[in-house]
Parts: structure tokens; sequence; C-alpha cells
């Protein structure tokens, strides 16, 4: 697969800000910054780091499935965080899904996000090689 195949989550600011959730070259799979919101298109888990870090990576599986990857693929995830001090929080739900993956991985605070309810953002890319495990991931 040489072709781009851009994998959009529908959100309304997709178009203007010119993304997509996800991009496919190759076996290459990048998926931009996710952050909590849920299919109905509200913030899920306000005031909640584990909540919302959950829903980010559901978001971002999504994502996957729809690029043909899965979790498994997954070799870097990069997790911007508003507060520092939830590290464990968030980490643990990283851990859930990576622990026996084990990505290379980057947590860094940030002054804000565009929604400051927002508590983290994540970002993943995966490899899709001839060994890729299945989208059920």
């Amino acid at each position: 697969m040489s072709e781009r195949l851009n994998i959009p989550s529908g959100a309304k600011w997709e178009s203007l800000v010119g993304y997509s959730r996800a991009v496919r070259i190759g076996p290459f799979v990048h998926v931009t910054g996710t952050t909590a919101f849920g299919p109905d298109g509200d913030l899920v888990g306000v005031g909640d780091a584990a909540v919302q870090t959950r829903q980010c990576f559901e978001n971002i599986r999504r994502a996957l499935v729809q690029a043909g990857a899965s979790f498994r693929d997954v070799v870097r995830t990069r997790m911007y965080v508003t507060d520092i001090s939830q590290w464990e929080t968030i980490g643990r739900v990283h851990g859930e899904i990576f622990g026996q993956i084990l990505p290379a991985t980057t947590m860094v605070e940030v002054s804000g996000l565009i929604d400051p309810r927002m508590m983290v953002e994540i970002e993943a890319d995966a490899y899709v090689g001839d060994d890729a495990g299945d989208s059920s991931s």
C-alpha cells in the first residue's frame, strides 16, 4: 500500500484546520493528537484524567482499525497533559493497553489544550509490517 489513506474522525474542525484523524502511507500509520471527545461530540470525563485517557485511546483504536492496524502495531505514543501530577493515573491507562507491547512513549506537561476542560491529548504512530497483529486489539 503506497497510496495515501486519510482517515477522518468527522470532527467539525478538521476541515477548518486541514487535518485527518489518521494518515496511512504504506506500512506507516500516524494518528494525530486525539482528545476525549465521544461519538456524540461531547467531551468525556470532564475532571477525570483516567476517563479522558481511556476515551483518547478508544478514539485512537477506531482510527487504527480504519487504517488496517491495531494497538499491537503501535511503535510510539506521545501524551500531552495539562497537569503532570496526573502522570501516574494517565500512565496506568497507557499501561493497561501497552503493558505487553511497550512502544516508545513520551509524556509532557503543556500549559493548555484547545478546550480548557481537556486534560490529555495523545498521538500514536504505528507500523503495519508483514507480521502485524489483527485489527481487533
